[in-house]
């Protein structure tokens, strides 16, 4: 298995998350930076707005190729920090292929590979730290069940809430026959409260912000409904898995 630099950490993990605002033009106070997601000040899942970056993290994840997720594919830049993707189709020079399963100063990190896009691959990420386990997603419209027993035991999982409805946007490419998409809120709820007792969903689509407090409420009441705690992040939301 790859090492990076090892250095013990204390047990537990934190997590704040720096944005949830999809590849829309609606935008929120609490809701208008794109997806970023950081872990005890340190480690950055995905990186949707070169800002992030003054957080000062020891190295970052990227999901996927999109610029919601990955600034600088819209706008090169050099990033100065080691970056990890499931490909390497972009002008940062950082950025190498995440391989798969790392040692990474003193956490496990993971990949599970998810389908979501027919022209860019994707990838969820195992985050490990003594007794803690976390799953962060990016965008997604399922994860094959070979992949699943790997889910087992997740104190908690971050993923996308870019449609509310059953279903959400999946469709088919014609030439290929390749599904490609977004799963729906239910959905999502459906497959990983199979190994969570927790959801925090981020990414929000334009459904969450004609009424963001009503749109909260909702997620929360559909993961009663399914027993499965459920919440809705915002720019600058924390959460210590501790207090799960």
């Amino acid at each position: 298995m790859p090492q990076a630099e090892s250095e013990g950490r204390e047990a537990g993990m934190k997590i704040k998350v720096l944005g949830t605002r999809g590849e829309i033009k609606e935008s929120a106070p609490r809701h208008s930076r794109h997806s970023g997601l950081l872990v005890d000040g340190r480690l950055l899942f995905d990186l949707g707005e070169k800002e992030f970056l003054n957080s000062k993290p020891w190295g970052v994840f990227i999901t996927h190729l999109h610029p919601d997720h990955a600034f600088f594919v819209r706008r090169p830049a050099t990033l100065g920090v080691p970056v990890y993707a499931p490909e390497t189709r972009t002008a940062a020079p950082e950025v190498e292929v995440f391989p798969g399963e790392m040692s990474f100063r003193g956490y496990s990190i993971r990949a599970i590979p998810t389908d979501h896009s027919l022209k860019v691959k994707s990838t969820a990420y195992i985050v490990e730290k003594g007794r803690r386990r976390l799953l962060y997603t990016g965008d997604l419209f399922w994860i094959n069940k070979e992949f699943h027993p790997l889910l087992e035991g997740i104190d908690l999982v971050v993923t996308e809430a870019s449609f509310l409805s059953k279903g959400g946007m999946i469709r088919r490419d014609r030439a290929s026959g390749m599904a490609y998409g977004h799963a729906g809120v239910p959905n999502l709820i459906e497959l990983f409260g199979k190994f969570t007792e927790n959801i925090l969903f981020v990414h929000f689509g334009a459904w969450f912000y004609g009424d963001a407090r009503k749109s909260r409420r909702m997620l929360t009441a559909l993961g009663k409904k399914n027993g499965v705690g459920v919440r809705a992040g915002y720019d600058g939301f924390e959460l210590d898995l501790d207090d799960l």
